[in-house]
């Protein structure tokens, strides 16, 4: 009879079946990490891709010495590295590229906003709390990307709306980074927004 602690016991990396090339695994596992927003345990990783959780964990290391440039599928210097690290597994940027990397950030901060975003700005600012669906009914067009670069700027955040069936819709506020950057105290510093809309339209009317 089998012992189950055998059973049970991770598999060298050299069982992955044969239908499925190891390179396949590898290319499952940066996929996954790729979009990863803190790291990932390899036992997570094992019951995702249904694989022994020590033959996931060999393939990271086989993953990060690539990365390093050993091992023999080493091609060229990268531009990131695969870490363990706060009990998972992360793709960093390369520690050499740090300065690079940090001034491409800084400057994604300081770009200017597009149209589109300073027209959903101002819906928001004039309207918060706010969905993200009414956003898109008053603009007319959607409005995913432009919330999402709104909230990466820091200029926007989403807040927790009252019962709605069980079902949390988000809804978007304005932040105090957007007060700072504008120069304001306060929403009542806003400017009215009658003197520029259409004789016989008010503020609520416009927006609504």
């Amino acid at each position: 009879m089998t012992d189950p602690r055998e059973a049970a016991a991770p598999l060298p990396y050299e069982t992955v079946p044969d239908d499925v090339a190891p390179e396949e695994w590898l290319a499952a596992i940066e996929a996954i990490l790729m979009v990863a927003e803190e790291p990932v345990p390899a036992v997570r990783l094992a019951a995702v891709l249904s694989l022994p959780t020590g033959q996931v964990t060999e393939m990271l290391h086989r993953l990060a010495a690539e990365y390093r440039g050993e091992g023999e599928a080493a091609t060229r210097p990268r531009g990131f590295e695969l870490r363990e690290a706060a009990g998972g597994w992360r793709i960093y940027s390369h520690p050499a590229h740090a300065d690079l990397v940090g001034r491409f950030v800084l400057d994604g901060q300081t770009a200017r906003l597009t149209q589109a975003s300073l027209e959903t700005l101002a819906v928001i600012a004039y309207r918060q709390p706010i969905s993200r669906g009414r956003i898109a009914a008053i603009r007319g067009v959607n409005v995913d990307g432009v919330v999402r670069t709104l909230q990466a700027r820091g200029l926007i955040e989403d807040v927790e709306p009252e019962s709605a069936g069980g079902e949390r819709a988000a809804r978007y506020r304005t932040t105090t980074s957007f007060l700072e950057r504008l120069g304001l105290s306060s929403l009542d510093d806003l400017p009215p927004l009658a003197p520029y809309l259409p004789d016989g339209l008010d503020d609520d009317e416009e927006l609504t």
